[in-house]
């Protein structure tokens, strides 16, 4: 027995000694290794979740992926159609539009709802609408005006007053509308207070709506998306004369977006009856019935004020857009042909500064290498007042600043010379809307001539 307990005692010493040797050897390890281990362990770790299926990260939708795009900015190319193709001239323009005319194969397309027939049918239906309480008005591809002007002298003058409206020359405004409608007998008996649109408007209104037999009026707006007639004040005169039992709008439409000028309640609003008393408080709206009227015609009136031998000539205001628009953009909307009329009147001093002009330009344009500069880009070539003032001096053509804004201003005024106010306080810049190869031949023609 006591073999087998000293066996005992032997096992549970050895033991206690195995184990005082693992603690010893765990003592005596390096600190380092234990610190060494924890890294390769979480790298470990890492490797493990990347090999995770994608299910449980976050994917893109089709919305995420639609936002991403548009907060991307865009990138437009700055070499524009229009300043690459140079402009006709108005003796190559002439020749083009009379080539074209003649053309064995190139037979104009007409409408059949114009043809003879169905004009006069169109016409009646014109007359029984705007009879009804309606008023028209017409959209469609190519110019109205002939076939509106046409309705007004055969049908509408045979009913009542016609008035009708250019609305898309750029000198158009609603005074001369509503001086016009006032250019009828008896609309001016009545005193106004003050002279504003408004005023005009219920003066024209009231005169309308007074009991009696009164003749109607027929009025003819071409073009009333112009801008003169966008304006908050002018919609509103305009749709209180609209509701006018006696008063019948006829009115057509080009901008793609001018539907967008009249409201729900202004389109479907309706017209009082004729011999009803007219109401305390006018109300406004148009009463509009739609009709296509496309025509395929050209807008050669409506584009005769504008150069039509440049791909931006035209513009969408009045006198005063114009200019802006001039001293901004630099569009081209004077000839070559037309610049050497102007010079020829002008003195020889006058005739220097357009060459010195004309010469720092090209020279500017060459120094900068573009190719193809167009009307929009001509004012980077442009030189500060301050700088031609002193070459000018150094020449002997201008001694003072009075001498040499008497001869800028007779370029400005013929559109020769441009100017407007330089970036970051760089003062006036002038230069002159021509494209490179036109000036050469304008300079070349002053050379030949000196």
């Amino acid at each position: 027995m006591q073999h087998l307990g000293d066996e005992g005692e032997l096992s549970s010493e050895g033991e206690e000694e195995e184990v005082e040797e693992e603690l010893v050897d765990e003592e005596e390890s390096d600190p380092e290794d234990v610190v060494e281990a924890t890294p390769s362990r979480r790298k470990r770790k890492q490797q493990e979740e990347d090999e995770l299926p994608s299910a449980n990260l976050i994917v893109e939708t089709a919305f995420d992926a639609y936002f991403k795009h548009n907060s991307t900015r865009s990138r437009t190319s700055a070499n524009i159609f229009s300043s690459l193709v140079p402009p006709l001239t108005a003796e190559e323009y002439a020749e083009a539009i009379e080539t074209s005319s003649k053309g064995p194969s190139l037979k104009p397309i007409q409408p059949s709802i114009l043809a003879e027939s169905s004009r006069e049918m169109l016409f009646v239906r014109f007359m029984r609408e705007l009879a009804e309480g309606f008023n028209l008005l017409m959209y469609g591809f190519g110019s109205k005006r002939r076939v509106l002007n046409e309705f007004a002298t055969d049908h509408c003058s045979k009913h009542g007053h016609v008035v009708i409206a250019n609305g898309f020359q750029p000198e158009f405004t609603l005074k001369d509308l509503l001086a016009s409608i006032e250019r009828i007998p008896g609309v001016l008996d009545t005193d106004l207070t003050s002279t504003t649109p408004e005023t005009q408007s219920k003066r024209i209104y009231n005169f309308f709506s007074a009991a009696g037999p009164r003749r109607p009026l027929y009025l003819i707006i071409h073009n009333i998306d112009s801008a003169p007639l966008r304006s908050p004040k002018a919609k509103s005169c305009l749709a209180l004369l609209a509701l006018n039992p006696r008063i019948h709008l006829v009115a057509s439409i080009d901008h793609i977006n001018a539907p967008l000028l009249f409201s729900t309640s202004e389109s479907s609003a309706r017209k009082p009856d004729v011999h009803a008393p007219p109401p305390a408080v006018p109300r406004r709206g148009f009463a509009w019935l739609w009709h296509d009227l496309t025509t395929l015609a050209p807008y050669d009136f409506e584009l005769a004020f504008v150069d039509r031998t440049s791909i931006t000539g035209a513009h969408g205001g009045g006198p005063r857009k114009k200019a802006d628009a001039l001293a901004v953009q630099g569009a081209t909307v004077i000839t070559e042909t037309a610049a050497l009329h102007v010079l020829a009147s002008v003195t020889q001093k006058a005739k220097k500064l357009f060459a010195l002009i004309g010469a720092k330009q090209l020279e500017s344009i060459e120094e900068s290498g573009v190719e193809g500069a167009g009307e929009k880009d001509l004012q980077q070539f442009g030189i500060g007042y301050d700088m031609l003032f002193t070459v000018a001096r150094d020449d002997f053509i201008a001694t003072n600043d009075t001498a040499m804004r008497s001869l800028l201003g007779e370029f400005k005024d013929h559109g020769l010379v441009v100017s407007a106010q330089g970036t970051a306080g760089t003062g006036e810049v002038l230069w002159i809307p021509l494209r490179k190869e036109r000036l050469v031949a304008v300079l070349k023609s002053l050379k030949d001539e000196a």
